[in-house]
């Protein structure tokens, strides 16, 4: 089987999550800067193999997308002409980071640590991903 790549798209740095190959676990794999994007993806997908990328889908509370979604869908045009022959899924984000950060003080993790946003997005990449493993 092949993997499944979540991203925390941002206009700064976007978080990124993977599973296994068994697609049974997703974790963290890192945070680039956005306007490196495609050129880590490009080098990744000659790396492993990914059958699908879900990306975010930011929503406001009365399910209208966010003013982000802008941003995501100029990146997302980008990307399909990358790599065509890539699968893209939208999944619904509402509350990933503010679950990312409950997660960071949950670990543990000490007040300074908590303010390293490009944690904030990989594990809110990460949250993407377990929950559409889960469905």
């Amino acid at each position: 089987m092949a993997r499944i790549l979540a991203l925390d798209f941002g206009t700064k740095r976007t978080g990124i999550a993977v599973t296994d190959e068994l697609q049974i676990i997703a974790s963290g794999l890192t945070t680039v800067p956005t306007s490196e994007l495609l050129q880590f993806l490009e080098k990744y997908f000659s790396e492993e193999d990914v059958e699908l990328v879900l990306l975010g889908e930011p929503k406001q509370m009365n399910n209208t997308a966010s003013e982000s979604e802008v941003n995501i869908s100029e990146f997302l045009k980008k990307f399909t002409k990358k790599f065509p022959q890539k699968k893209v899924e939208r999944v619904d984000e509402r509350f990933t980071s503010k679950m990312a950060f409950q997660t960071m003080i949950d670990s543990g993790l000490k007040k300074k640590q908590r303010k390293n946003k490009a944690l904030v997005d990989e594990i809110s990449a990460t949250i993407i991903l377990q929950s559409y493993l889960y469905k």
